[in-house]
């Protein structure tokens, strides 16, 4: 009688599911759906914002020219471009880890991108104060 050699959870696909996404997921079992759903909207909320900042980024850059000297205006511009990448990345890591977490009933993961977009407004806003501080009436 042959013996059957019980599979690696990460080799095969969950029911319903991709081998890439079971591998991305790491196995663990399937959250309430609600949970779920939440998380989602959580990332979509953090690509909103991203998707903000780039707006912010792009309009500094095109229509502030008469208001900052070229450096002022491509240093606030190029901030608010890289924080929107770092927020538009740091979105699907952040969901990726919370959904783990709530599958292998973990604590959820600290929010890593919350004090770095802290951070990154407060030094665009502190340029901003400096300058209109510092800008001849």
């Amino acid at each position: 009688m042959p013996t059957s050699v019980p599979s690696d959870p990460q080799s095969s696909p969950e029911p319903g599911r991709s081998k890439f996404s079971s591998k991305l997921l790491r196995g663990g079992t399937e959250p309430d759906p609600r949970f779920t759903l939440a998380n989602e909207r959580t990332f979509l909320a953090w690509i909103r914002t991203s998707l903000a900042l780039l707006a912010g980024g792009i309009a500094v850059e095109a229509f502030t020219s008469d208001l900052f000297i070229p450096e002022v205006r491509k240093t606030i511009a190029i901030l608010l471009l890289v924080l929107a990448m770092v927020i538009g990345a740091g979105a699907f890591f952040r969901w990726l880890n919370v959904e783990r977490a709530m599958r292998h009933k973990a604590p959820l993961p600290l929010p890593l991108i919350a004090p770095i977009l802290a951070v990154g407004g407060a030094v665009v806003a502190a340029i901003f104060v400096v300058f209109v501080v510092l800008r001849p009436a």
